[in-house]
């Protein structure tokens, strides 16, 4: 497999678990059946694309990639669909994760 298939299988399981965690509070705690299939066999998915990722890319940067935009997409998606506005140290953490994304992704082929 090439390294474009590494970062397909890396973006599909950030997909899949940005899908995944954002639609957990949906799941009222696991009480709704639903939600709760749907972000089970997500996050199997994205593991499962996250194992095959790692397969081609090193482990460090493709979990440190999955990691960081992850948690700054599912940031967002609380801010956009359940209006969670977070504050000042809110926006430096997730800035800070954005630069630890892009850093290794510009600077450095392997962390």
């Amino acid at each position: 497999m090439s390294n474009f298939s590494g970062y397909i299988f890396l973006l599909l399981g950030i997909i899949l678990g940005i899908t995944s965690n954002g639609f957990l509070k949906s799941t009222n705690g696991f009480t709704n059946i639903g939600p709760t299939i749907f972000c089970i066999i997500s996050i199997v998915a994205c593991i499962f694309c996250l194992s095959k990722a790692m397969n081609i890319i090193p482990v460090g940067f493709t979990y440190a990639t999955y990691g960081g935009l992850t948690i700054t997409a599912v940031t967002l998606f609380g801010v956009f669909k359940y209006n969670q506005i977070t504050n000042l140290y809110g926006v430096i953490g997730i800035a800070i994760i954005g630069i630890g994304v892009i850093w290794p992704n510009t600077l450095g082929k392997t962390i």
